[in-house]
């Protein structure tokens, strides 16, 4: 269909089957911040700001902040810079490193590693709040010589991801962004007067975006933390549709109104495909589509202070990924690069071992849906998730099983039905016992972080 740059015509627009199939994309955030690698740790995005704004802000476990950090008088950002680099080095020194590093980068192994670890998209952060472009953009920063990546690192991991039939995506920071707004976020007010609102910036934003999607042909457009007010989102969403009808856009689109440093107003993000939970998940199944995203561990850019213990083992990604799926999401799973782009091998582990779950468990997540109920428990309270695809039930068990049984409570299925445990090549025995199902587990059994069984209906 053609869609009008109106708020009738854009909200005509449906979440294509492909990402609804995808379940599982790659997260990249990849820049400047990545040369000194800092933030303090010990605490999510999450556990952070429940200590309160300003803390918070001063000890960002986010390593891609540490622009804003650095900023911030008396935070631990600063006293690393300080006494690493010395007082008078600047955030934009690094510009050098990064792109001497870069030099090395492959992106044909990015590519092949995403591939394996069995992501079906990929979403790349072009400019985070720092302003620094991982692309030659057309349209240079008014005010910064030379603030872009020497490589066109969005040109050239584009190419190799769609070499691999995977899904390309974008990340670009149009609200905030601290090359133009050299005032840190401190606290709730500082953050939402922050972002960048002039005629000059709207239309550097406004060039930027269609410029990616011109030349690069996105199927996912992932804004951050809102946008211009004087930006067009009807014009540009219309003509992302038009001409990508199996693209789709997130919701952080909103628009904050602020003059002399106070907030005016706030207009919530008019129209968007999914929602976007940070470091969190939702507890029941959403009619909207939505897509967790977050780190491997409690950054997003590399952050060399987090040790092993700061980081989930594969087993508990995976076990997160059903519990996801099972509820009509998606999860976005960050990497943080190393300047010259190589993965460090605890995250390259990670994701590995996700891909091994997937090789032999993929049917039960990629394609399926939310079943009529995402949670159950077997008689031991063993936690279980639920998907669907067409007539196939799966039944994913969270734990390890306990004795030769496993009693679901509270489920009943069709008579004469067949039930396979994925990875198996024989059919289990089970019984129905009145309300509850009970499936004899193999003999042979290899552990596993979740076990999938298939219910086929009889007539399959």
């Amino acid at each position: 269909m053609n869609f009008e740059p109106t708020k009738t015509s854009i909200r005509k627009h449906k979440v294509p089957d492909w990402f609804h199939n995808a379940k599982f994309g790659i997260f990249i955030h990849w820049g400047l911040y990545s040369v000194p690698a800092f933030a303090v740790t010990g605490l999510n995005f999450i556990e952070s700001s429940k200590e309160g704004e300003e803390y918070h802000n001063k000890n960002n476990p986010y390593a891609e902040w540490y622009l804003n950090t650095l900023r911030i008088d008396g935070s631990p950002t600063q006293k690393y810079h300080d006494e690493t680099y010395g007082e008078n080095v600047s955030y934009d020194d690094f510009i050098k490193d990064f792109n001497k590093e870069i030099k090395n980068w492959k992106p044909d192994n990015w590519a092949a590693l995403f591939k394996k670890a069995g992501a079906r998209y990929v979403v790349l952060v072009t400019k985070h709040h720092d302003g620094f472009l991982l692309w030659p953009s057309k349209h240079k920063h008014p005010q910064k010589k030379g603030y872009y990546a020497s490589r066109n690192i969005v040109g050239e991991l584009t190419e190799e991801v769609k070499k691999l039939g995977l899904q390309m995506g974008f990340y670009y920071s149009s609200s905030l962004d601290w090359s133009f707004n050299r005032e840190p976020i401190k606290d709730r007010l500082s953050f939402m007067v922050n972002g960048v609102t002039t005629p000059e910036y709207t239309e550097y934003v406004k060039n930027h975006w269609y410029e990616l999607i011109d030349e690069y042909n996105p199927t996912i457009l992932w804004s951050d933390i809102g946008a211009p007010p004087l930006l067009g989102l009807f014009e540009l969403f219309a003509y992302y549709y038009n001409k990508f009808p199996e693209g789709v856009i997130n919701d952080r689109w909103e628009k904050f109104y602020h003059e002399d440093g106070k907030l005016i107003k706030l207009r919530r993000t008019p129209f968007y495909d999914f929602t976007t939970p940070e470091y969190e998940s939702y507890n029941t199944i959403k009619k909207k589509k939505w897509e967790s995203n977050r780190g491997i561990g409690n950054s997003y850019g590399y952050n060399k202070m987090e040790k092993e213990g700061d980081y989930l083992t594969s087993d508990e990604i995976i076990k997160m990924l059903v519990d996801i799926v099972s509820k009509n999401g998606n999860l976005l799973l960050n990497v943080g690069p190393l300047p010259d782009g190589s993965i460090p091998e605890i995250q390259k582990k990670v994701l590995l071992g996700i891909g091994q779950w997937l090789e032999i468990n993929g049917e039960g997540i990629y394609g399926t849906r939310p079943w009529e109920r995402a949670e159950g428990n077997t008689l031991d309270n063993l936690e279980i998730r639920f998907t669907h695809k067409n007539e196939l039930l799966y039944i994913h068990l969270l734990n390890n099983p306990i004795g030769k049984t496993l009693k679901i409570m509270a489920l009943k299925i069709a008579q004469n039905s067949k039930i396979m445990l994925l990875g198996y090549d024989n059919q289990l025995k089970w019984e129905q016992d009145q309300e509850d199902l009970i499936i004899n587990i193999p003999e042979n059994l290899i552990e596993s972080p979740v076990y999938v069984f298939k219910v086929i209906p009889n007539e399959l």
